[in-house]
């Protein structure tokens, strides 16, 4: 029996290093290549919208956030989509974009001086939509910030305001990414 699974640079390495003879590990030039076309990303997290807001849910909202945060950065990395920047080079710009902006993700190219600060030309911002305690939206845009191009949308819209159903939608969002980017290779770059 056989298990189907998707092959990310990071795993095709792992698998390379167990296999080695003398248990040295030898990357390919292949692999080390495919690492290095791998596009790099500034990652900035996620934003709430709140169509209903209640003070008393923001604690809870805030703590999904942050670990849908970690998820998305995390999963963008390991699966090979993006190679996720550190953002500390970058926190002098990334307040001031916030400052001047309600939200990130429509700030009409208020990203380029993240972009420049990191020395890359893509920053990602996620945003959740709460329409109501049932009704959700889980968003992404990756923005091509010299030209203020949007380069990758995503949306999946989820029923439930728990961890679990903001854990699955952003899962979905990152498995579709990999299926396409397997068909086109350019998507999202």
């Amino acid at each position: 029996m056989t298990i189907d699974r998707i092959e990310t640079p990071a795993l095709l390495t792992r698998r390379r290093c167990l296999l080695a003879a003398a248990g040295a590990c030898v990357v390919s030039s292949r692999a080390v290549q495919a690492q290095a076309e791998v596009p790099t990303l500034a990652f900035l997290g996620f934003e709430l919208i709140d169509d209903q807001p209640d003070p008393a849910r923001l604690p809870a909202l805030q703590a999904r956030l942050a670990m849908i945060d970690r998820q998305m950065a995390q999963g963008l990395d390991e699966r090979g989509l993006y190679r996720v920047l550190a953002l500390a080079p970058a926190q002098a710009a990334i307040e001031h974009a916030r400052a001047e902006n309600q939200y990130l993700h429509r700030c009409n190219g208020c990203l380029a001086g993240v972009g420049d600060a990191l020395g890359t030309q893509r920053v990602g911002v996620g945003w959740v939509q709460r329409v109501s305690n049932l009704i959700l939206n889980i968003n992404l845009g990756v923005w091509q910030v010299r030209e203020d191009r949007l380069v990758l949308t995503k949306s999946v819209d989820i029923r439930g305001d728990n961890d679990e159903s903001w854990r699955r939608g952003v899962a979905y969002m990152l498995r579709d990414m990999v299926e396409r980017r397997a068909r086109q290779p350019r998507y999202g770059i």
